[in-house]
């Protein structure tokens, strides 16, 4: 990369130098996050020892643990947690005065925050509506489907106000002739600003016709499905997205380095988003029976280009570390990656959350065919894949965010940096069993909403077989996150005596050796493009002989 000087230091720096009122906020949208994270790993905990045959609640409960899940890590700690770093890191791109448009901010974070309380109610009132909230579930209980539904509003009012408070921050300085052009990283969380503010105007779409319908005031809402389809996609992205442009900061942060490329391609490669995102939600539709077969071709085809902009990005990363460390002497195709400040809790979470994105991405290319979709669609597979980004990608990134950002705002430190340090690395072997043998379930077509796969011991024994692996692999998952959430959440406790320093390297001026190579990046993703093909050509193999044929359903 390019030699600089933004260092974990300089970061802290301008994180500290926020106005008091500022590092209040940003601390209680952390900690907000935080809870809605731990919240959800108990639901989701409860949901996978229930499918493993390891506690035999009601099913009733099994699904209400589901729901909250669902609605508390996917709607509530993914979007708070986007919020709080989004609003953090664009504060310090202009470290004049703080925040622009502070009340936004603050109207924003508590219209979530009001969301969360109540599509938690709504997820314990009546017949549990899972996550999407279908009103179909809730025909005779409108209450509940009213109170649900308002959460989801309030989050989605609040997503269009708090990130209007960044874009703010970000034009300030142009606004006054105090910038000629933004950063590469300024782009981004502009671009990322104006992303949530659409999935807020999505979540309005999708759920104003069922608050109308709950109270009576308007007709059953027959188009929920394609309308959750929509804004489920959103929803579905912006944290890849998010999680991308945390991995350039982190990586400025830990190193002090910057794109080898420079900051014109970085933002050609995050405006990529913007192209690639929305056209593929065709995808989500896979399910519907009267989607033409030409829609679904052409689905399938727009699908392949979404992960253009993610490789790319981790390209541009791997490649600029790489080439860094190797001007460094260090030596072999591996040898640079010891150079890493792998000490620092939040390198540990990077690092292996690039790891598990590999899987994510092979994964998903198998269920975006147009052909093997309706099969697996609705099979365990889709959360034995979609736990590889959520968890192990995208969540460990935020938290490795959080780790960065919180101890700075608040003056306190991680906790038990040494045992957080493994977090990662525990988190990542469960999900790996409990990835591995969801998909291998959905294969073999164990459904993915039946919390009692046995059927009475008519189902094949092969199947309570995975989904115990899924229920061993799953609590493993979900108690090293939450143990890193902790570790995290310890930095709200300030503390009178000085924290110690974790461990980065310095490479920012670094000069870079001509002629350096970097080859770990290439290789990485040829290697996933041929796993992309092997697993699609083993679910094709495998379709015709599904005990069970999914059919119907709906959203992902």
């Amino acid at each position: 990369m390019k030699g600089g000087t933004t260092t974990t230091n300089l970061v802290n720096e301008r994180l500290t130098a926020l106005p008091t009122s500022d590092r209040r906020l940003l601390l209680a949208l952390s900690a907000a996050s935080l809870v809605a994270l731990l919240l959800g790993i108990l639901g989701g905990l409860m949901t996978a020892l229930a499918r493993g045959g390891m506690i035999d609640i009601l099913p009733e409960s099994a699904y209400r643990f589901l729901t909250v899940h669902g609605v508390a890590i996917f709607f509530y700690w993914l979007y708070l947690a986007q919020v709080a770093l989004l609003l953090g890191f664009a504060a310090i791109e202009d470290t004049r005065v703080g925040l622009a448009a502070r009340g936004l901010a603050r109207a924003g974070f508590a219209a979530i925050l009001a969301g969360l309380i109540l599509s938690v109610a709504g997820s314990l009132m009546g017949t549990p509506l899972l996550y999407d909230g279908a009103p179909e579930l809730a025909t005779e209980e409108p209450a509940a489907m009213l109170v649900f539904s308002l959460g989801y509003l309030l989050l989605g009012l609040g997503l269009m106000a708090a990130p209007t408070s960044a874009l703010a921050t970000l034009l300030r300085p142009r606004r006054e002739g105090r910038q000629e052009r933004m950063s590469a990283v300024g782009f981004a969380l502009f671009a990322w600003a104006g992303f949530l503010i659409v999935s807020g105007f999505a979540a309005l779409h999708a759920f104003v016709p069922t608050a109308l319908w709950a109270l009576g005031w308007g007709p059953f809402p027959a188009s929920h499905g394609t309308n959750w389809h929509i804004l489920f996609h959103n929803m579905h992205y912006l944290p890849l997205m998010a999680t991308v442009l945390m991995w350039y900061v982190l990586v400025q942060a830990l190193t002090g380095v910057k794109s080898v490329f420079g900051e014109r391609f970085s933002k050609i490669v995050f405006s990529a988003y913007l192209i690639f995102v929305p056209p593929t939600s065709l995808y989500h539709m896979f399910l519907e029976p009267d989607l033409p077969g030409a829609v679904r071709v052409t689905g399938s085809l727009l699908s392949l280009f979404v992960s253009v902009p993610t490789l790319t990005a981790f390209l541009i990363i791997v490649a600029s570390l790489e080439v860094h460390a190797r001007s460094q002497g260090a030596r072999g195709l591996f040898g640079w990656l010891g150079r890493l400040p792998w000490r620092h809790p939040a390198m540990a979470a990077v690092g292996l959350a690039v790891v598990n994105m590999g899987f994510g991405i092979v994964f998903a290319f198998v269920l975006i065919q147009e052909r093997l979709a309706p099969l697996l669609s609705d099979t365990f597979f889709v959360p034995g894949y979609f736990h590889f980004f959520t968890v192990g990608t995208v969540s460990l990134t935020l938290l490795a965010a959080l780790a960065v950002m919180m101890p700075a705002l608040s003056g306190g430190r991680l906790a038990l940096p040494g045992l957080m340090r493994l977090m990662p690395w525990l988190a990542s072997a469960g999900l790996l069993v409990f990835g591995g043998a969801g998909v291998a379930a959905g294969y073999l077509g164990v459904p993915r909403r039946v919390i009692d796969s046995t059927y009475g011991g008519e189902a094949p024994a092969l199947w309570q077989e995975l989904m115990a692996a899924v229920g061993v692999g799953g609590a493993v998952m979900a108690l090293a996150l939450a143990v890193f959430a902790l570790g995290v959440a310890a930095a709200l406790l300030p503390r009178h005596t000085a924290s110690a320093e974790l461990a980065v390297v310095p490479w920012g001026g670094v000069a870079v050796r001509p002629g350096a190579a970097a080859w770990v990046g290439p290789v990485s993703v040829l290697l996933i493009v041929v796993a992309m093909y092997a697993f699609t050509a083993l679910g094709f193999e495998l379709m015709q002989a599904l005990p069970v044929t999914a059919t119907g359903g709906g959203a992902h």
